[in-house]
């Protein structure tokens, strides 16, 4: 029998209910909303000097809906703007199942950002593809869906290459990644991607989608665990570096147990140095 992600953090909630009351209601009242900033250090296979240190603002999964307040997404995105990264990334799930009642609002939440070097976003498994991203832009924010762009920074180039959920083949990424002289910076919402980044030799990614198991229990962990390669941080595999966030909202149940809501900044560091 195939246990599902939804079923897994359903099943979570209802089986432990009368042990962890208590939890969970912290989880509901108070956790799901404790927003922090977590600084993290990726370290990155072949980056130019020009670009050690760079600094991104990363802010995924918010997943804007009844559950997950206008309040908390304003904190987030004020948290961001405080750090004044060098760019920003946002990693999809904007929404929940697509709701076009919150497709909008949440653009208009996530407008303020900026950065020196710009402001990109992919799409996540909750979005659509053209009501999404069309929202996105007309807030200045460039959406790379399938498609790479490439970044000037002190003197070096850096590709952002940006992946919808759907596409997980190594053949149809390298499509998209072509073949850059730049490094590479694979922003894929589903951190499964790690082993088409790794047979590609892509030097690092950023992920989302996992929300860091949401639910993390005591002795039994994150079931979700066992279906990602990395649930939460940092991660490696080969060549490839990955950094993975536990996103702002949460989806299915209005609850975090042990495992908070963050904003990222994420400084690249050739990995020597490290």
């Amino acid at each position: 029998m195939v246990v599902t992600r939804r079923t897994a953090l359903k099943g979570i909630v209802a089986t432990t209910v009368g042990a962890v009351t208590g939890g969970a209601a912290y989880g509901i009242a108070y956790e799901r909303h404790h927003l922090g900033i977590t600084n993290t250090t990726l370290p990155v296979s072949g980056l130019p000097p020009g670009l050690d240190g760079l600094r991104i603002g990363f802010l995924t999964d918010v997943h804007h809906s009844a559950m997950v307040p206008a309040e908390d997404i304003r904190t987030a995105v004020n948290m961001v703007i405080s750090a004044r990264p060098d760019l920003v990334i946002l990693g999809g799930d904007y929404v929940t199942w697509g709701d076009r009642a919150y497709v909008g609002p949440v653009a208009e939440l996530l407008a303020p950002l900026t950065a020196p070097h710009g402001v990109f976003a992919i799409l996540g498994n909750h979005d659509d593809d053209r009501d999404m991203p069309m929202a996105l832009a007309a807030k200045h924010i460039q959406v790379l869906k399938d498609a790479r762009t490439r970044v000037q920074i002190r003197g070096e180039g850096l590709v952002l290459a940006g992946i919808r959920f759907w596409t997980r083949k190594a053949s149809d990424i390298v499509h998209i990644i072509g073949q850059p002289r730049d490094t590479v910076l694979l922003l894929a919402h589903d951190p499964r991607r790690l082993d088409e980044a790794a047979t590609l030799d892509i030097p690092a990614v950023l992920s989302g989608h996992t929300h860091g198991g949401q639910i993390v229990l005591p002795g039994v962990g994150a079931i979700a665990r066992r279906n990602f390669p990395v649930l939460a941080g940092l991660g490696s595999r080969g060549n490839t570096s990955m950094f993975v966030s536990r996103g702002i909202g949460t989806v299915y149940v209005p609850v975090r147990i042990n495992c908070p809501p963050e904003v990222a900044i994420v400084t690249l560091k050739r990995k020597s140095e490290i």
